[in-house]
């Protein structure tokens, strides 16, 4: 049992151990379980190996640490405490606290030194492998003989249920194909998840699962072991070609009269039960958050090590920016979020006579054009490239030996390439995007919700947008997807009408510093509007709404909103519907998120308030719609399934033709109340 005789390095892991349930004693709430059992590997990784600053959390070539089993958050803010970030004692007091810079789980724009913002078990295993292949891409871009710009380790801590989550083994599999020999993961095997053993749901062999992925394995029989953890990561570290899994074998909860069982898990321990866990560590049980003079002296070195190494790598820098210049700039540029001065100087400009394109098309020769003048955009397609109207390179991609390349092969990962997108926005140096088909963004809706939260900078592309896309059939129509995105906070969707916008939605994907972007995207042709006679895309789309179409022949009497494919269909019923002497106004709606934040009067200039007759077209859930519409317009959406034929023919099917658009504006005009309209065509 230790006592008062452990070593510095003991006294220092328990310090770690007994502030983290502290916390969670004094928030009554949070997950003393890990910290207990984790302790050891997190110190050794902290104070023996990981490269980092305290004073500067944003070093770029910093060593990465994630936390994925989040859960443990009292960990990470007791290693950022006491290894000397800007992370008070007072804030660990707020645990869980409302405002605090210390929530039940790691937020990256919360609290400084947390790389990413982790919890929902997977993410962060995705998370650093998205962060060491943008090291490695980096590294090969710009790393030149004798002067290095990038050269760090991924870390994470994974757990039990980590390993579990499907996200894992998508990421794991691409890791090992990937040969990212600089991600070390270190697995807390303590055979215990929340509800019980793991012997219950789990029996499989991790490690030779983890071979088959292609990865370099190893076991370390006892968590408290210092040593043997130590010597691990170094052997992890010389093995260049593999990414490494360490299963270090852990007792949660230990120490605590609670270890071993599943009650430790994500329970505090309680006052009696914590007393007598300081008493086994050696420590006062009568005192809190205590802190020996000697640990806090001894884990601050590693912070005064790291700055060193980063006042070395700074004067590397300066030699390399004397001789490459035009590198230099680039990967300034790229780690501070700025775009080259002429980045936006080859975007096409289309015009009727460039014929119908479809945006997914209109998105691939903007992308193209991108691609060229901003060199660090980085990402690929799950399997769909070439359906996603991607740039790519048949057998050349980033791949072991052209490291450098820009465009990725994710397989059909959709999972993973959202954790990855997600851990290269973090990681920084690069502008990540990542394209799949709209119906598989529910595979993806984890990360994008985190990438959200995380304020990250990502762009996800999904093309096949609607029932539209015909005869694949409904499974893979997407008809709630589009609402479902909306619903995630600071995210910006963009379903674009035309090449134009489809333009301009790129534009905005690149200029948007702390929301991801969504791109929604058509298979089949459109018509190019042509901008001399309708409203300029560029300012309209930036604004999230715009008047297309000015209704003639008087002030509007009726309003038609649309977004994507149906923005024509909207203007082809104006055509009718003015002809019989309806003055109509038709409004392209590309995004709501940007129109809802612009300013009161312009909504209004564009939406006005006194024309309450007003039709909405889109070909997905009408959710949502009925704000934009009032109680005195109708929605035309869907609220079922599609059909397997023809895209035109399926979208007559379901009341998406200009008939009738025209019948429902009319009723509209006459009054007809909602529940009498023949919704069975629309829904």
């Amino acid at each position: 049992m230790p006592d008062s005789t452990d070593s510095l390095a003991q006294q220092s892991v328990n310090t770690l151990r007994l502030l983290s349930v502290d916390m969670v004693q004094a928030a009554n709430s949070g997950h003393p379980g890990l910290p207990l059992g984790a302790a050891p590997m997190a110190y050794v990784l902290f104070s023996r190996f990981l490269r980092f600053n305290p004073r500067d959390p944003q070093w770029p070539n910093r060593d990465r640490f994630v936390l994925s089993a989040g859960h443990g958050s009292a960990l990470l803010y007791s290693l950022l405490h006491l290894y000397g970030y800007d992370l008070s004692l007072d804030d660990l007091k707020a645990f869980r606290q409302l405002h605090s810079r210390t929530p039940g789980h790691p937020e990256s724009h919360l609290t400084p030194g947390v790389e990413v913002t982790t919890g929902p078990l997977g993410q962060g295993f995705a998370n650093g492998v998205g962060m060491a292949m943008a090291e490695a891409h980096l590294a090969a871009v710009y790393n030149r003989p004798g002067h290095v710009l990038q050269d760090h380790f991924t870390y994470a801590i994974v757990s039990d249920g980590d390993l579990m989550e499907g996200i894992a083994a998508e990421a794991a599999s691409l890791a090992g194909h990937l040969r990212l020999g600089k991600l070390i993961y270190l697995y807390d095997d303590n055979d215990i998840c929340l509800d019980g053993p793991t012997h219950l749901s789990y029996t499989e062999d991790a490690l030779a699962r983890f071979e088959a992925y292609g990865w370099h394995t190893q076991r370390v029989p006892d968590g408290n072991d210092l040593d043997a953890i130590e010597a691990a990561i170094r052997a992890a570290q010389a093995e260049t070609t593999r990414p490494s899994l360490i299963s270090v074998k852990t007792i949660i909860g230990f120490g605590s009269p609670r270890q071993g069982t599943s009650k430790v898990h994500g329970s505090p321990l309680g006052t009696e039960n914590l007393k007598k866990a300081k008493a086994f560590f050696g420590f006062d049980p009568e005192a809190t958050f205590s802190v020996p003079d000697a640990v806090r002296t001894h884990l601050a070195e590693a912070g005064r090590r790291g700055a060193r190494l980063q006042a070395e790598w700074q004067q590397q820098t300066e030699a390399y920016q004397q001789a490459f210049g035009a590198a230099w700039e680039l990967f300034r540029a790229s780690f501070a979020g700025e775009l080259p001065a002429d980045w936006d100087a080859s975007l096409p400009v289309f015009t009727p006579a460039d014929g119908p394109l479809a945006t997914r098309q209109a998105s691939g020769q903007a992308f193209t054009a991108l691609k060229q003048r901003v060199p660090f955009l980085f990402g690929g397609s799950a399997d769909l490239a070439s359906s996603n109207d991607m740039p790519t390179s048949g057998s050349v991609s980033f791949q072991p030996g052209s490291y450098a390349h820009p465009n990725i092969w994710f397989g059909v990962r959709e999972h993973a390439m959202g954790g990855a997108l997600n851990g290269m926005a973090h990681h920084g140096g690069v502008l990540p995007y990542g394209g799949t088909f709209l119906t598989f963004s529910d595979y993806m809706r984890g990360a994008i919700r985190l990438t959200a939260l995380a304020e990250s900078r990502a762009t996800f592309v999904f093309t096949h947008d609607s029932i539209g896309l015909g005869e694949d059939g409904p499974t893979h129509q997407p008809v709630e997807q589009v609402a479902a995105l909306r619903t995630i906070p600071n995210i910006i969707v963009l379903r674009p009408a035309d090449a134009n916008e489809t333009v301009e939605a790129w534009r905005l994907a690149l200029t948007t510093p702390k929301s991801p972007v969504v791109l929604i995207l058509s298979r089949q042709k459109l018509p190019v509007l042509d901008q001399r006679r309708f409203g300029p895309a560029r300012e309209g789309v930036a604004r999230g709404a715009y008047i297309l179409s000015e209704a003639e022949g008087g002030a509007p009497a009726l309003m038609l909103l649309a977004t994507g494919s149906e923005v024509t269909l909207a203007l082809q019923a104006q055509e009718v519907l003015q002809a019989g002497g309806v003055p109509t106004r038709v409004v392209s709606m590309p995004s709501w998120e940007l129109f809802e934040r612009q300013p009161r009067a312009y909504q209004q200039q564009v939406l006005l308030p006194a024309v309450r007759k007003r039709v909405s077209i889109e070909a997905g859930s009408p959710l949502g719609w009925h704000k934009y519409v009032t109680d005195e317009g109708t929605v035309i959406g869907l609220n079922r399934f599609g059909e397997s034929g023809p895209g035109e023919q399926v979208l007559a099917l379901f009341g998406f033709s200009v008939e009738n658009v025209v019948q429902q504006a009319r009723w509209v005009l006459a009054g007809r109340p909602a529940a009498d309209e023949p919704q069975q065509l629309v829904s």
